[in-house]
């Protein structure tokens, strides 16, 4: 399965692990970022995923952020 993953800066560490792990399970993941702690406008990425989920580029989309709130609303 071909999962889409994002985050903004203060889901970044729980990613990197959600990365491994979905790879471990023998998953494709398309990392769609951020990359960085650096405070950033995390819908830039949490659309980048969606879109890619909605356009049937990806089966599945994992996305995170430092509250859960602000990313599920993109």
């Amino acid at each position: 399965m071909k999962i889409a993953v994002a985050c903004d800066h203060g889901g970044l560490n729980l990613k990197k692990a959600v990365i491994a792990y979905v790879e471990k399970c023998g998953h494709t993941v398309v990392d769609f970022g951020t990359d960085s702690t650096a405070s950033c406008d995390y819908p830039d990425f949490a659309v980048l995923a969606a879109e890619a989920v909605a356009s049937g580029e990806c089966e599945r989309g994992i996305l995170l952020c430092g509250t859960g709130i602000g990313i599920s609303i993109v």
